[in-house]
């Protein structure tokens, strides 16, 4: 259960930062597709794309994640809200992940090819390793407790996008600077990735029974299946069945195991 301990004021110090970290990200993104300065991250993605590409649509979920981020970062501000060892836990991770998706979307704008690579799986790995180092804690939360809906499924959501969003980052960088070995068929390495892409969210879920990590995995690997169903049959196919086992494989990892068993873990140091 969360703690009802009140924030010392270096924690209160902390929470402020990660609502400041969660602005920082928000407003980048939105102000530099505003201003129209640079590229947005949907254009960005689209350059030296002919490896692995995503439909664009796929790029409106920030948006739902952005509300979850806030609702997140905007929890933890208000007075009534006590210390729990998940919201002390994820707090710094978060601020590095924040900051780094915000930087992402600078250096993306300016078209900072290596710069972007780095941000965004370190943004992805910041919190992917609390995730699971506190997948015990994690599971041992009630479905509707406050700190999984506040905490656990904002940040398990971007995580998720980040998942699917590293790979292509990747892809598009090395394919459009020549990087990968030209004895290799593209579609092998965008076939790779779909397969990595898959194995580890459901991995991911296995650990933290959290639907809220797999289903935007899903929602990229479908978006996928739309762009690539004409220029690349195979991968969008493929895409589109990895989209299945991920959401079918989470639903039973999610709801399928005994939560007497989940609970009995939970006392397992995080």
């Amino acid at each position: 259960m969360s703690s009802i301990v009140r924030p010392t004021p270096a924690q209160k110090t902390r929470r402020l930062i990660v609502l400041a970290a969660t602005l920082f990200a928000i407003a980048v993104n939105y102000g530099i597709n505003a201003l129209g300065w640079g590229q947005s991250p949907a254009e960005f993605s689209r350059d030296s794309d002919e490896n692995l590409r995503v439909a664009t649509y796929a790029f409106a979920i920030w948006g739902p994640i952005f509300i979850g981020l806030l609702i997140y970062a905007i929890r933890q501000v208000l007075p009534q809200t006590g210390e729990s060892d998940l919201i002390r836990r994820m707090g710094w991770p978060s601020v590095l992940a924040l900051l780094g998706i915000g930087w992402w979307t600078v250096a993306a704008a300016v078209d900072a090819e290596v710069v972007t690579i780095v941000l965004i799986f370190g943004a992805l790995s910041v919190l992917l390793i609390p995730l699971i180092r506190n997948a015990a804690l994690i599971r041992g939360l009630g479905r509707f407790e406050r700190d999984r809906m506040a905490v656990i499924w904002p940040l398990s959501a971007l995580a998720g996008w980040l998942t699917v969003a590293s790979p292509v980052n990747l892809l598009t960088v090395a394919t459009g600077n020549g990087d990968l070995p030209a004895d290799v068929p593209a579609v092998v390495w965008s076939l790779l990735a779909v397969a990595g892409v898959t194995l580890l969210a459901l991995w991911v879920t296995e650990r933290t029974r959290t639907l809220a990590y797999p289903l935007p995995v899903s929602w990229g690997l479908v978006g996928v299946f739309v762009a690539e169903q004409e220029r690349n049959p195979t991968l969008a196919f493929a895409a589109l069945a990895a989209a299945g086992v991920v959401l079918v494989g989470a639903v039973i990892l999610a709801f399928g195991l005994r939560r007497g068993v989940e609970r009995d873990d939970a006392t397992v140091p995080g």
